[in-house]
């Protein structure tokens, strides 16, 4: 996926998705082979292009990252992210994290050269910029968690009952 902003056209800025074979159409030009491409390269590709019809365009590329989040958010699926975009910032686009998920102990599994690599300190995932084809799950939070309140009124009636008992 890349996005496409060109100052003044909101008729030809938006989301285009690549295809399986690396290009991507762009209104007006059509499609073009981009997936070898560096941003740079299709940001003057497409200045060019577009000032065949455009006088002087203004253009802005970015090459957005496809996420899958998975686990206690409230609309898991795909997301696509820009290179800005943290841990946190994609747990928001899928709705934020459930009632019952840990918002504290976030994994990330990404695939590599080497196999599959499994993120889940904190202190790295907030480090570690997301790539495409990365997965973020987010985990149940333990059971004692998310009855703890239960848990804890259950003791305290059972030794009220039990005070009252030995009076």
């Amino acid at each position: 996926m890349v996005r496409l902003r060109i100052w003044r056209e909101p008729d030809l800025s938006g989301d285009y998705r690549v295809d399986e074979n690396g290009q991507a159409v762009f209104p007006k030009i059509g499609p073009l082979p981009i997936s070898r491409l560096s941003t740079d390269s299709l940001k003057s590709l497409l200045m060019s292009s577009y000032a065949l019809f455009l006088r002087n365009p203004s253009v802005e590329v970015t090459f957005l990252r496809r996420i899958n989040v998975l686990g206690e958010v409230k609309n898991p699926g795909l997301y696509d992210a820009d290179p800005t975009m943290t841990v946190a910032d994609v747990v928001a686009m899928a709705g934020g994290v459930t009632p019952d998920g840990n918002s504290k102990k976030f994994e990330l599994l990404r695939q590599g050269q080497g196999g599959s690599t499994r993120i889940s300190s904190q202190s790295r995932l907030a480090d570690s910029p997301l790539r495409s084809g990365d997965q973020l799950r987010v985990p149940q939070r333990s059971w004692l968690s998310r009855n703890g309140t239960v848990v804890a009124a259950g003791i305290t009636a059972a030794a009220i009952i039990a005070t009252a008992a030995i009076r």
